[in-house]
């Protein structure tokens, strides 16, 4: 019997330090940031919100997004449509230039296709923004 109890708590130190081990191995582990194929990214945030940018330092404890857009949904107040408009951050009050973002915040990212919609109206709001005088 004082065999048995000393193999026992044999073991269970056994497991307690692996566990410890490996606890330890993942607290140290470097993460590495992933990168993207296309040039700007497609951010859904836990509040729901979306964003359109740069996405750099994904997978990180600091991403970053950079030449920041999203989409705003406007009614014709006469002919009821809706139509949504791609606008550029940095013309609020405060004239942000990047989104410092939270990593548990973001919920998914996705790439913005070269070819999309999207990737169209960045194009040509930063095409409109390079011509202004």
């Amino acid at each position: 019997m004082k065999m048995q109890r000393t193999l026992s708590v044999r073991s269970i130190l056994i497991a307690l330090t692996t566990v410890l081990v490996f606890s330890l191995a993942g607290c140290f582990r470097h993460e590495e940031s992933v990168t993207f194929d296309t040039p700007y990214q497609a951010v859904l945030l836990a509040n729901g919100s979306v964003y359109f940018g740069k996405l750099s330092d994904y997978g990180s404890h600091h991403p970053v997004l950079t030449d920041v857009y999203y989409i705003v949904s406007q009614t014709d107040p006469n002919t009821k449509e809706t139509k949504n408009v791609l606008v550029k951050r940095g013309k609020e009050l405060h004239a942000p230039d990047r989104m410092y973002l939270t990593p548990t915040a973001i919920i998914f990212v996705e790439p913005v296709g070269k070819d999309s919609q999207v990737a169209q109206l960045i194009e040509k709001a930063e095409h409109e923004n390079v011509t202004k005088p």
